[in-house]
């Protein structure tokens, strides 16, 4: 996913890249290795309850207390752009950037002072399905983060002036994404993959929208989707479940649980296989992505799919390794210099996704990566291992617990599943779905499917997309 994330004081844009490199464990055999995988599942078994409580107004209450000195609290709102139209697209974005300009009980300045003598943290950040403020904080300070986290949301004065300021602010924002290729590429490959609908639309907005979008836009989406039903007051470390409660019938006791109207649907987003291309012959290297239609968060196949995504991997001229990385594709991309880079990457939504792959490549190699690309991808249909596999369910499982390391990646991760599933699924429970995943899932998604591509750079050699096309419907051996 590619956040835009705004902090208190400035304005920015941050792309979470995680590279993980693969770790392999010898265990003895006998009694040591047995005693070894008994202590970590009963490290998985020991991990803290997420408990979870649910307000009158609908509004879901869900914590994880680790007794850390430390705490994350945040509001994760199922509010994103895909909930906007072609005229307000921006909006939600927009509204992230005005959060913090001052409320009608702190101004900007009273906001960024505050937050800075409690030596806390503040921030907020926009996807296509989710908006989310949050703040890290000591948990002595719990109830004031709680606090300005309602002020920001409820009471946010949306001055007219902070308006102006923060249009120009989004509009340099915009031409520095326009300088992150990888950025672009992403917005291409949604743009045709889900071409005229919701998803198809960028996070930003376009540049007229920007320079259009008034208050009482602002005060629309807010009043349309801010509702206690669409909202998890989410909090991980240091943190009291009861209090916490009590903090939120408090604080959001009064957001309204009821819309006037029909509540606001989710936009259906069809798939289309089609591709963007932006040929530029005076870039040095040309950006590639290629994606077939997955699933949603919720579908059984998820965790598989995320299984063969860990397959593919990810690989950089940077690392170490060489032939002996466990990805067949790192492996050739090392040994025929077929690109700088590449990355799988499984993106979800609630009701699609898109399952691909992002390679940086030398105008000379594009046709060579594509095809030993398209051939990985027929072997996750046809001839992957058993062994293969099972690496690969490892390395996802380490993957998962890695990233949960802090109260905010933790915190973030219960926000996101409430939203998703309704609840947290628990480790054990994720680890089990990941073992009896199968192979055979991958057939259902990539095999005879038509893909989305997107390229940007000295694109001469990239095969037409028919020829690309034709690459999935290779006949199994």
């Amino acid at each position: 996913c590619h956040w835009h994330c705004c902090q208190t004081g400035q304005s920015g844009r941050w792309v979470y890249k995680l590279t993980v490199f693969p770790l392999l464990l010898q265990l003895p055999a006998g009694p040591k290795r047995l005693l070894a995988t008994q202590a970590a599942q009963q490290v998985a078994l020991n991990v803290p309850e997420t408990k979870v409580t649910t307000l009158e107004n609908g509004l879901r209450v869900a914590s994880e207390d680790s007794g850390l000195t430390t705490c994350t609290v945040g509001l994760w709102i199922d509010a994103g752009s895909r909930y906007e139209n072609q005229r307000n697209n921006g909006t939600a974005h927009f509204l992230e950037h005005m959060a913090f300009k001052g409320t009608r009980k702190r101004s900007q300045l009273d906001l960024e002072l505050e937050i800075e003598n409690m030596g806390a943290h503040l921030n907020a950040y926009t996807s296509r399905e989710q908006t989310v403020y949050y703040a890290k904080a000591f948990s002595k300070d719990l109830p004031r983060a709680v606090e300005i986290l309602a002020d920001i949301i409820q009471n946010s004065t949306l001055g007219e002036a902070e308006i102006e300021r923060e249009r120009g602010v989004i509009l340099r924002e915009m031409q520095e994404v326009e300088t992150n290729l990888q950025e672009v590429v992403f917005d291409y490959l949604h743009a045709t993959a889900y071409q005229s609908t919701a998803l198809g639309r960028t996070i930003l907005g376009p540049t007229e929208n920007i320079k259009t979008i008034n208050r009482g836009d602002l005060v629309e989406y807010i009043t349309t989707h801010y509702k206690g039903p669409r909202i998890v007051l989410a909090a991980a470390g240091g943190v009291c479940h009861d209090e916490l409660i009590d903090l939120a019938k408090y604080h959001f006791g009064k957001l309204p649980g009821r819309y006037q109207g029909e509540a606001p649907a989710l936009p259906a987003c069809r798939f289309t296989g089609s591709e963007i291309r932006v040929r530029d012959d005076k870039m040095p290297l040309a950006h590639i992505a290629i994606a077939v239609e997955a699933v949603g968060w919720s579908h059984p196949d998820t965790i598989p799919l995320m299984v063969a995504n860990t397959l593919i991997g990810n690989w950089d001229r940077s690392f170490g390794g060489g032939v002996n990385l466990s990805s067949k594709l790192a492996q050739m991309a090392c040994q025929g210099n077929l690109c700088h880079s590449f990355q799988s990457f499984n993106t979800c939504y609630t009701d699609t996704g898109l399952w691909g792959l992002y390679t940086v490549c030398e105008p000379g190699t594009i046709s060579d990566m594509m095809h030993f690309a398209q051939m990985e991808w027929m072997s996750l249909c046809t001839s992957v291992t058993d062994s293969e596999v099972a690496r690969a369910k490892n390395l996802l499982k380490t993957n998962m617990l890695l990233h949960l390391d802090g109260s905010t990646p933790i915190c973030e991760d219960i926000g996101r599943q409430m939203l998703c599933y309704s609840r947290r699924i628990p480790l054990h429970e994720l680890e089990a779905r990941i073992d009896v995943s199968g192979r055979e899932v991958c057939t259902k998604y990539i095999y005879q499917r038509a893909p989305a591509v997107t390229a940007v750079g000295p694109i001469e050699q990239l095969p037409d997309y028919n020829q690309i096309r034709s690459g999935m419907f290779w006949m199994r051996t």
